[in-house]
């Protein structure tokens, strides 16, 4: 379309420019003669004027489809690096620019809600997509359920320590003995609300709420065991795996608590282009990065 507006620019430009030489060199001295150079000259000023106002035209959607290259995607902090990759293979292949905001669920969910500019939201647990659809913030038509996940208790590499059985009337508080425990925000953050709801299926809450340290999202609570801060820490398989610093010892059973789901939805203020990228997320080429971090695929693939 931009090509063809560029060949009849240059046809423009060539007649206003065949019109004002008529018009110039035209030498028959009479004023019949003198009023049409004269309309010739205008008519060619006129012509270059219409040319130039069609350029401007179309130059305008030029800027607006490079702006409109950009996709903002607000991600659960777990999601970072595997979704860093996936969202590099998409702009590989589509050109599209992904700006991706990593936090707790709850936070970016919160900002999305306050009127945050996000095209899309990746959620760690149902509660918060839920929560969107509920305030009208999220397109629900657009909802997957993507991934899934494991919680897993973790310690410090090099700490002696060695793996558990997580299951009733495991003693975690003896475990941790006076050190603390590093999990997401129990009220808010979703491995925080999955690490509570599985201690207290195990009863074990009562004894390990006062050892509790509560980061503000998963990835905080991480680095708190990576760097000794806690002996201890809950968090997902797949932030332990690209933790060098960090060791599984134990993993908590699937009903222990609610299973772990990563939904996806498009916002209901989101540019045209991110249905396009919510397909993507669910390609093969998606699946194989996702797996290759850890987790489960649990939509069926797109081609």
């Amino acid at each position: 379309m931009h090509d063809g507006w560029i060949i009849y620019a240059i046809f423009g430009v060539l007649v206003c420019l065949l019109l004002w030489r008529v018009a110039t060199q035209w030498k028959v001295k009479s004023a019949e003669a003198e009023n049409l150079r004269a309309s010739l000259i205008i008519l060619g000023v006129v012509a270059l004027a219409f040319v130039v106002w069609q350029f401007v035209q179309q130059a305008s959607p030029i800027a607006v489809d490079s702006q409109d290259k950009t996709i903002t995607v607000f991600a659960a902090a777990s999601m970072t690096n595997a979704l860093d990759d996936v969202d590099a293979a998409f702009t590989k292949q589509t050109g599209v620019k992904v700006v991706t905001s990593y936090d707790a669920s709850s936070a970016l969910m919160k900002q999305i809600e306050g009127g945050a500019p996000a095209d899309a939201f990746v959620s760690a647990d149902l509660k918060w997509m839920d929560y969107g659809v509920e305030k009208k913030v999220i397109n629900e038509s657009t909802r997957i359920n993507l991934l899934g996940n494991v919680l897993v208790l973790i310690a410090a590499k090099d700490a002696k320590i060695d793996p558990v059985d997580i299951e009733p009337g495991f003693d975690l508080a003896k475990l941790a003995g006076d050190g603390r425990i590093a999990t997401g925000n129990v009220n808010a953050v979703p491995v925080g609300l999955y690490a509570k709801a599985a201690l207290e299926k195990l009863g074990a809450w009562a004894s390990v709420e006062p050892k509790m340290k509560l980061a503000a999202n998963v990835r905080v609570a991480l680095a708190c065991i990576a760097r000794g801060e806690a002996p201890l820490g809950i968090v997902y398989a797949t932030d332990a795996k690209i933790e060098p610093n960090v060791k599984i010892i134990g993993v908590f059973r699937y009903n222990s608590h609610d299973p772990i789901v990563y939904p996806i939805a498009a916002t209901v203020n989101a540019k045209p282009g991110t249905i396009e990228y919510l397909a993507f997320l669910r390609s093969a080429a998606a699946k194989s990065i996702f797996e290759g971090y850890g987790f489960s695929v649990l939509a069926k693939p797109t081609s």
